[in-house]
């Protein structure tokens, strides 16, 4: 049984910076898509970020480009997603999700991610 377990976020001032850590573990294939989604009150889930099983396929929303960065640490199992001037816009629930084929994630869409961490709650003050 897979298992996503994130970590990492909390409540920042604008300006400020937060990483989060999605471990995993319980997979059956050796390839895989790890990416991050947020959802913000009232709004639908949408993609942060991606990456596979190598660094040039890192992916990241042009909302967030500019100043987050995601990482994979092969040997532990984990990514990670690097926000850095956070605004209060970036408030939301961030989910880990992983993604055994196609490219759902890439595409941002969430009905096609096939396994979900529970979410960590990131909160931007101003």
């Amino acid at each position: 049984q897979v298992q996503l377990v994130e970590s990492g976020g909390g409540l920042v001032q604008a300006g400020g910076s937060l990483r989060l850590s999605c471990a995993a573990s319980g997979f059956t294939r050796n390839t895989y898509t790890i990416g991050w989604f947020r959802q913000a009150p009232g709004k639908e889930r949408e993609v942060v970020s991606c990456i596979g099983h190598t660094d040039s396929s890192a992916y990241l929303a042009d909302s967030v480009k500019d100043r987050f960065t995601t990482s994979r640490d092969y040997a532990k199992n984990t990514v990670y997603l690097q926000m850095n001037s956070l605004k209060p816009e970036d408030t939301a629930v961030y989910y880990c999700a992983l993604e055994y084929y196609g490219s759902s994630c890439y595409m941002g869409y969430s009905s096609g991610i096939d396994y979900w961490g529970k979410g960590t709650l990131v909160t931007v003050s101003s």
